[in-house]
């Protein structure tokens, strides 16, 4: 069964701005992947306020709340993985939500990664390479297939328009 802590802290936050009050998290800034400033985090916490006035490109999903805030007038991009995330509440009233440390003991943390780029061979060079590795299958008595005279390529792979 899926944790619970990202859909009550989504139902948290939500009542909270929606009575107009401040709604703020406490995270624990020793977790993988937490990405805070280091100079506001105290006993391996940070407190923040989440509130939509006070962040920019605010997202919370199953997996992480994310944002940008300025902290002592420097800009800086807020990345807290949900089993960071220990509490949500009310800076007015107090009232909120704490989550056991340990809900994400029995499951792994799966962290959303960003897109990655990665080579990709053009269809000469698989060509190439096809016809590299042709020639080990054969006896040790045969000789090797002759080569065409094509130009080794060495372009770089390009884009194409798909319509």
């Amino acid at each position: 069964m899926t944790p619970k802590r990202p859909y009550l802290l989504r139902a948290f936050y939500e009542w909270i701005v929606d009575n107009n009050m401040t709604p703020y998290i406490t995270v624990d800034a020793t977790a993988e992947e937490v990405s805070v400033p280091r100079q506001h985090v105290k006993d391996g916490r940070i407190v923040l306020n989440i509130s939509p006035t006070a962040v920019r490109d605010f997202v919370m999903d199953n997996d992480a709340v994310s944002f940008s805030a300025r902290f002592s007038g420097a800009a800086f991009y807020v990345y807290c993985p949900i089993y960071s995330v220990l509490a949500v509440y009310s800076r007015e009233t107090q009232e909120g939500a704490s989550f056991p440390p340990d809900e994400y003991a029995q499951v792994k943390p799966t962290v959303a990664k960003g897109p990655s780029l990665a080579a990709v061979s053009t269809r000469a060079e698989e060509t190439e390479e096809a016809d590299l590795d042709s020639t080990e299958d054969l006896p040790p008595d045969e000789p090797p297939p002759p080569k065409t005279n094509k130009p080794a390529s060495k372009s770089r792979p390009a884009l194409r328009v798909v319509k």
